[in-house]
């Protein structure tokens, strides 16, 4: 019964957090938004104090079922790992714990925190690199369903279903995105939870905690008969049989040991295991204390360095908040890229951004794209190809749990200035071809660009009069005081294949 309870919850989260990344209408995030901000690594980055007190008493209380019933990687992995072990049953075999690649691991994770290397962050984070996946390879999918949909639906003279564009924002990220679930899976396939104990930053940190859990799996060895079926069906590979032990600190509370055992002997209730001090080897008893020893003094050095973290991130909060459709267009050189309103700045959105890329999913212009400089990997920024920020529009802020991208409204959106437009006189077609435009100005929100005259010097292509001097040509001209760097203006010029006017991103974002 436990474990039938187990996967209808973790299915429920499963379903609902991948429809997050999959849903381009935002009907789901209405509703079911909650799921991405109480995920482990989102709640610390965002401060959310909160409810990542609520996932460490979950922890304390149940064991890891963050892992098991949240955290929509660890739910992907035992997916996998079902379809393996329908080719084979009591496939599993303990093995010891590799305690020094999870701590090894951890430790690296928080020293790229601290030091602001997002991109290794994001390659380990456990939400961020299943919500790539759904993004990336799953989205696709859901949207050519959509438009197959919309395509009947308009042939019945129904509008229930409309059609999106379906394109891949960065192949990078796609490339990646495909590597982490391809990887992943054989790991599932083959061994389990593999990965979730033995890479996962987060969960190494709720292993530690779990050992200290009130209720767990507890082996009873008046019932046992040493079959070994627990230890065979045993995906986290943490019940050592022939001993009668369970490794806590790798257990992710599946009950499927539970479900395997046909004498009851394993029971999920607050007793502990009885203790094997008198049939155990005095050598062996002592490497195993050295071992736990050892696996304390990791996690209190792990522990110190997380919370270290967390004391900068506040106080980053409290010191830095003043601080920081046309295909055939190619993206400018900026000096500096452009993040989101929200964002405070650069720099406070690199060092929280976790390159779940929740925002990109979200985001009804295609606007926001996955970064391809290494230095913030993944990361959202954002490009004006295919679209422009609205002004009306906020949804990047109210879907990002890691705080990277702060909650706005509308109006308190279209007075954040994220960048200015830049005018590029060799571009412009009043120049180059002779011809009237003004599509900048006429399209700018804030009314920063006005049209005035051009008394210079200049040629323009093809027909006669190539070399006639054209002093009343009128051009834009931009006041980057009232420009708030929505990229109208650089959307919707005609000019091919780099528009005449371009937004470059600034460091700190201002109020107007």
């Amino acid at each position: 019964m436990l474990r039938k309870i187990r996967i209808t919850v973790a299915l429920f989260f499963f379903v609902f957090i991948t429809l997050l990344f999959l849903d381009f209408t935002g009907t789901i995030h209405h509703w079911f938004g909650w799921m991405a901000k109480i995920q482990f690594l989102p709640a610390i980055l965002s401060l959310n104090v909160g409810i990542v007190v609520l996932l460490i008493a979950l922890t304390l209380i149940f064991g890891r079922v963050y892992c098991s019933v949240i955290c929509p990687l660890g739910v992907y992995q035992d997916i996998i790992a079902r379809f393996g072990k329908m080719q084979r049953k009591n496939r599993y075999t303990y093995s010891p714990a590799k305690n020094w690649l999870r701590y090894g691991i951890l430790t690296l994770f928080i020293v790229a925190m601290i030091a602001g290397i997002g991109s290794f962050v994001a390659l380990l984070a456990p939400y961020s690199s299943y919500g790539r996946i759904a993004g990336n390879l799953f989205a696709p999918l859901y949207q050519w369903g959509n438009n197959l949909l919309a395509y009947i639906a308009e042939r019945t003279d129904s509008y229930a279903f409309y059609a999106t564009d379906v394109w891949i924002k960065s192949t990078v990220t796609f490339a990646i995105a495909a590597a982490t679930a391809g990887i992943i899976a054989v790991l599932a396939w083959r061994n389990g939870r593999t990965y979730c104990n033995t890479i996962c930053p987060v969960g190494t940190v709720l292993g530690f905690l779990s050992r200290f859990a009130w209720l767990k799996p507890v082996i009873n060895t008046e019932k046992c008969i040493n079959c070994g079926l627990c230890a065979r069906n045993c995906k986290a590979a943490c019940i050592d049989a022939k001993n009668h032990r369970i490794d806590y600190s790798r257990c992710v509370s599946c009950m499927d040991c539970i479900e395997a055992c046909h004498t009851k002997a394993i029971n999920y209730s607050h007793a502990r295991p009885q203790k094997q001090t008198q049939t155990q080897p005095a050598d062996q008893q002592q490497t195993d204390d050295g071992q736990i020893d050892n696996s304390r003094r990791n996690f209190l050095t792990t522990t110190a360095l997380l919370a270290t973290t967390v004391a900068i991130k506040a106080q980053e909060k409290k010191v830095d908040g003043g601080l920081a459709i046309i295909e055939d267009k190619q993206p400018p050189h900026r000096r500096r890229a452009i993040v989101p309103p929200g964002a405070i700045g650069a720099q406070h959105f690199a060092q929280h951004c976790t390159a779940c890329q929740l925002c990109v999913s979200v985001c009804p212009n295609g606007v926001l794209r996955p970064s391809t400089d290494l230095t913030k990997l993944m990361q959202p920024e954002m490009s004006y190809e295919r679209g422009y920020c609205r002004p009306e529009c906020a949804k990047c802020s109210e879907v990002c749990p890691a705080g990277a991208i702060l909650p706005i409204t509308p109006a308190e959106k279209s007075a954040i200035q994220i960048g200015h437009a830049v005018w590029i006189k060799a571009n412009c077609i009043p120049l180059t071809d002779g011809v009237e435009c003004g599509n900048c100005a006429r399209h700018c929100p804030t009314g920063a660009i006005q049209m005035v005259p051009f008394h210079g010097r200049h040629r323009y292509r093809g027909g006669a009069g190539d070399d006639k001097q054209r002093p009343t040509v009128m051009v834009p001209a931009i006041n980057t005081e009232r420009c708030i760097g929505c990229g109208a203006c650089e959307n919707l010029c005609p000019a091919r294949p780099f528009s005449a006017i371009y937004v470059e991103g600034i460091e700190l974002h201002r109020e107007l």
